[in-house]
């Protein structure tokens, strides 16, 4: 037991030393490494000074070359001010003079004013003195007070307004006239604008479709005997070329043109193509022509509301929408003339009927044959005549280019109407008119030698072809009348390219077998 308490109090006390043992020795260690804390501390602090230092004097660089810099542009901004100061002073001064300057010249020009102004005023007063002296001599002399010559001179002057009044009611009343004619003028474009027709140039062309190429061989016949004798009976000619399943008939006659191409047609639709069936369509096809110029000229005198009128005179009506002149069909012309000269006539308080019934016929002359001698005036006067119409209309036709002087309110319409119906923008084209009367010539001049049956311009003018009469020129004839012909185009017509003369002299026996 005492051991026990031994080895326990020895245990305690082994355990004591250990204990005073280890604190003292980590107090040893703990001591050791603060020292070394406090050098390192001390170490880092000189050399934060040190840094501090010269941190200092770098910044305390700094801020001296930045005053520096401040100072020079300080000076710099003060010595240009001080320049500017300077300048706007010299600028003031020099002003200053100048004002003085103009100071001293306008007290002086003020001064003689005032003194021109005094002078004025003297003058004045002598003016006045004198005007007074001569009033006082002149109511003297003339016998008249102030107020007399006042009231006499207010008479006069009134007198004069009166004169200048009547002078500008004459000037207003001419203008009022004036505006009165633009009024009527503006009315008539009103009017033609309502009654303007449609005007139609016919081409020189119509084109012929086929149902096939066979036709072709067809039409033309063997030898060409069928197109040969088509072309004769039509004054056409046929121009088949390599358009696919057509054929085109050229001529500048509008009539022959539409007569050989319902022909044409009504060959085709037949099948049976041969001289004698061509002569019996080609009949058959004018008939048809005449039907259509007689119901042209009817629906033309319904158009413009005239009645009354010859059957002959209708028809010839009715071949007028186969004229062209300068391009313009004429029977719309003539429907267009007729309305114009009635609207006038109405206005003017006239016979409107009478003016639209010698509108429509002023240019029926234009439908006869171009062999008939005499201008389109004279015909047309003479068919007026023939068929009774009245000495109005006859006088209105024959004056309505000029050729006699027009006695008529009627007749002047007429010419108005005419004129205006010609003369608007796309009524006509002279091209036109040109080349139809170099064709028309080209047939006259052929038709006028001895033994010409009929002649036809055909190709558009390249080719005319003349039909003679067999019992009057023989064969060795033919070519002394072809080079007479030649050589008198030669001299007469002017023409592009050459004109190709084909003379064709045709013998024919007709019997019955009965």
């Amino acid at each position: 037991m005492v051991q026990l308490w031994i080895a326990v109090v020895i245990g305690i006390a082994a355990l004591a030393l250990g204990s005073l043992v280890g604190f003292i020795i980590r107090k040893k260690i703990g001591e050791s490494k603060i020292g070394s804390a406090e050098a390192e501390a001390k170490r880092i602090l000189n050399e934060s000074s040190k840094n501090a230092e010269a941190r200092k004097k770098e910044i305390l660089l700094e801020a001296k070359e930045e005053t520096l810099r401040l100072r020079n542009e300080t000076e710099r901004e003060l010595k240009e001010r001080r320049a500017e100061v300077t300048r706007m002073e010299r600028r003031l001064n020099q002003k200053e003079e100048n004002l003085d300057k103009k100071t001293e010249n306008l007290e002086r020009k003020t001064e003689q004013l005032e003194e021109k102004l005094k002078a004025n005023d003297a003058l004045k007063e002598k003016i006045n003195e004198t005007l007074a002296a001569h009033l006082n001599k002149l109511e003297e002399i003339s016998g008249y007070t102030a107020e007399q010559a006042k009231s006499e001179l207010i008479s006069r002057v009134e007198s004069e307004a009166r004169h200048e009044m009547a002078q500008k009611l004459d000037e207003l009343e001419t203008q009022f006239k004036e505006e009165a004619d633009t009024k009527a003028r503006n009315l008539l474009s009103l009017a033609i604008q309502r009654c303007a027709a449609d005007h139609v140039t016919e081409s020189t062309i119509s084109v012929v479709q086929l149902p096939n190429e066979e036709m072709k061989g067809r039409i033309i016949g063997r030898e060409g005997r069928n197109i040969q004798k088509l072309e004769t009976l039509t004054g056409v000619e046929l121009i088949i070329d390599d358009t696919p399943e057509a054929i085109t008939v050229s001529g500048f006659d509008p009539v022959r043109r539409e007569v050989a191409r319902l022909a044409l047609e009504k060959l085709i639709a037949d099948g049976r193509i041969h001289p004698a069936r061509i002569e019996e369509m080609v009949e058959k096809s004018k008939r048809e022509v005449d039907a259509v110029i007689k119901q042209a000229g009817e629906r033309a005198t319904f158009d413009v509301n005239v009645h009354g009128i010859h059957p002959d005179l209708i028809k010839l009506l009715g071949r007028l929408r186969y004229r062209t002149s300068y391009g313009q069909n004429v029977l719309q012309h003539s429907i267009e003339v007729a309305w114009l000269a009635g609207l006038m006539a109405d206005e003017l308080g006239l016979d409107g009927t009478l003016a639209r019934r010698a509108g429509l016929l002023h240019d029926i002359g234009k439908a006869f044959p171009q062999d008939m001698e005499g201008s389109h005036v004279e015909l047309g006067v003479q068919a007026a005549k023939k068929y009774k119409e009245s000495a109005e209309v006859v006088h209105a036709i024959e004056a309505h280019h000029n050729d006699v002087e027009p006695k008529t309110i009627i007749a002047v319409l007429i010419q108005a109407a005419d004129a205006v119906s010609a003369a608007r923008p796309g009524a006509r084209r002279e091209d036109m008119e040109n080349y139809i009367k170099r064709l028309q010539k080209l047939e006259e001049i052929a038709v006028g030698f001895q033994g010409v049956d009929k002649a036809f311009a055909i190709q558009a003018g390249r080719e005319i072809r003349v039909m003679v009469k067999p019992e009057i020129v023989n064969d060795a004839g033919m070519k002394l009348i072809a080079r007479e012909m030649a050589k008198k185009i030669e001299e007469e017509v002017k023409y592009p390219g050459q004109i190709k003369l084909n003379l064709i002299r045709e013998t024919r026996a007709v019997d019955y077998a009965k």
